[in-house]
């Protein structure tokens, strides 16, 4: 090959390369040099989920949502973890005064963090009166109960409303009961057919909600920017735990009606992992 036709080879190879687009920067490894993993279930085990890093809600009153289960503690039939994943059932059968029963499981006591990212990996149930949720809670009571203390909802799911997926911030000042929560919603057409990860990165300056990285919802702290604001509008400087539950009916999961011939229905969660900041 002669020196010019090298050269014009070398050219075009030059051209090829600058004008293909670019490859995405790596998630994973953006998320590397940011946060350091500091908790995680990856279920690689069989039978009920690690009492080291689980407790579990228990009862059937309800909720404050007029939900119809009945929540059960170390039961596998509504949570067990099998093939490497967690399964939280719902399943229609009397329990207790309740005509369902399903899980509710905690990370409160042993895992409970102030700040950091939030990853679950899960498939969401079908049907209508569904409602499986993935949140947070303050593991304490420094500033009251309900909504003082403030609650961040990663993952809200209604099966009248299917692949629909929404993220919420409560507090004193901004809830649902009195029309003023903070509220954004997103489609994800595999919902329930495929594992996807919903995600929350909770710094003191804001609250960012993800499904797969993709960024939908924002929560900023009143707090930096106005002086009279307190934790009525901003709470969450305190350690908070993760919930992990598939409710039945209620005032919003129920709000069509709930079909009795859908059940039992399942939420499944592939892996939980928790990072804090690296500094």
């Amino acid at each position: 090959m002669t020196i010019t036709k090298t050269v014009n080879v070398l050219a075009v190879l030059l051209l090829i390369v600058f004008s293909c687009p670019q490859a995405p920067t790596n998630s994973v490894g953006q998320r590397a040099s940011q946060w350091r993993l500091v908790w995680s279930d990856e279920f690689n085990y069989t039978g009920l989920p690690d009492v080291k890093k689980w407790d579990y809600d228990v009862g059937g009153h309800g909720w404050g949502n007029k939900e119809l289960q009945f929540y059960t503690a170390r039961r596998k039939e509504n949570a067990r973890v099998e093939n490497g994943r967690l399964v939280i059932e719902a399943r229609r059968e009397h329990w207790e005064g309740s005509e369902y029963t399903s899980a509710r499981l905690v990370s409160r006591g042993k895992g409970d963090w102030t700040y950091g990212r939030l990853e679950v990996s899960a498939k969401l149930p079908s049907g209508r009166g569904t409602w499986p949720a993935i949140w947070m809670l303050p593991s304490g009571k420094d500033y009251g109960g309900w909504p003082n203390g403030g609650e961040i909802d990663i993952m809200e799911h209604v099966g009248f409303d299917p692949d629909v997926v929404h993220a919420s911030v409560h507090t004193k000042s901004y809830h649902h009961t009195i029309n003023t929560q903070k509220t954004a919603k997103i489609s994800v057409p595999t919902s329930r057919s495929e594992f996807n990860i919903y995600a929350v990165e909770w710094t003191p300056e804001e609250i960012r909600t993800f499904v797969n990285d993709r960024h939908y919802f924002t929560f900023k702290n009143e707090r930096l920017t106005n002086p009279n604001a307190d934790y009525k509008e901003w709470p969450f400087d305190k350690p908070f735990h993760l919930l992990l539950n598939l409710a039945v009916g209620g005032t919003w999961g129920g709000e069509k009606g709930v079909d009795e011939s859908v059940w039992p229905q399942r939420m499944e969660i592939d892996y939980v992992r928790i990072y804090q900041p690296v500094n």
